[in-house]
């Protein structure tokens, strides 16, 4: 099992660490209770890894911060928001394999 590398993130503090954020912040919204929210976890453990220090990847689970999920109008889960520089610049919706997010991380990198 990876370390956790991933940065959890509240609503308390997600403009700090996202919006005010600099670089590639990939978020993952998830909860507990979310199958391919599991799925995706460990995926995503290992880009943060394979990444670290280009990009910060960062989880908000939706059911403790519910206030940034409907900000950004999350209604299926897992979705994953891409922030460049505090601007949103790619949603994902859905389980997807690893090599379809590093596709995604290259491009805004």
């Amino acid at each position: 099992m990876a370390s956790d590398k991933a940065v959890h993130v509240t609503d308390a503090d997600f403009e700090e660490r996202v919006i005010k954020g600099k670089g590639l912040i990939l978020v993952d919204f998830w909860a507990e209770w979310c199958a391919p929210c599991r799925m995706v976890a460990p995926i995503l453990e290992d880009l943060a890894v394979e990444y670290e220090g280009r990009m910060t990847v960062t989880k908000l689970n939706v059911d403790e911060n519910r206030q940034t999920a409907a900000q950004f109008g999350i209604r299926s889960i897992p979705t994953i928001l891409f922030f460049k520089d505090g601007s949103q610049v790619e949603q994902v919706i859905g389980a997807l394999p690893k090599s379809a997010i590093k596709t995604k991380i290259q491009q805004h990198l």
